[in-house]
């Protein structure tokens, strides 16, 4: 079993900053991409940033340049650094292991987070 756990979310005012972590833990051989994707209220979950192992990375074309994708392999962490944030950037922010690869059967599975409530607000 593997479980994700994110942290680092909160209240904070237009143009101020956060970072969010989310550590990967269980029974791990490889995790390929780790990411981040948000659901406000009444809308969709969307992509926000996902990082490969290797360090490649991919952002929502909205998102580029404010926000920041990192990774500790040897953790099985990744991270999430927003900067200028906006109240349009108000949701739950998830993170995403896919694929988990388990370290004894090699089977490959998706795993998601609880989620972490980031709120925008002055």
């Amino acid at each position: 079993q593997v479980q994700l756990v994110e942290s680092g979310g909160g209240l904070v005012q237009p143009g101020g900053s956060l970072r969010l972590s989310c550590a990967a833990s269980g029974s791990i051989f490889s995790i390929y991409t780790m990411g981040w994707y948000r659901q406000a209220p009444g809308k969709q979950r969307e992509l926000v940033a996902t990082i490969t192992s290797g360090g490649s990375t991919n952002y929502a074309d909205s998102l580029k340049g404010r926000f920041t994708i990192s990774r500790d392999n040897a953790k099985n962490t990744v991270y999430l650094q927003m900067n200028s944030l906006k109240p349009e950037d108000t949701a739950v922010y998830y993170c995403n292991a896919d694929p988990v690869v388990a370290v004894h059967t090699k089977n490959e599975y998706v795993y998601w987070g609880q989620g972490t409530q980031v709120t925008v607000s002055s």
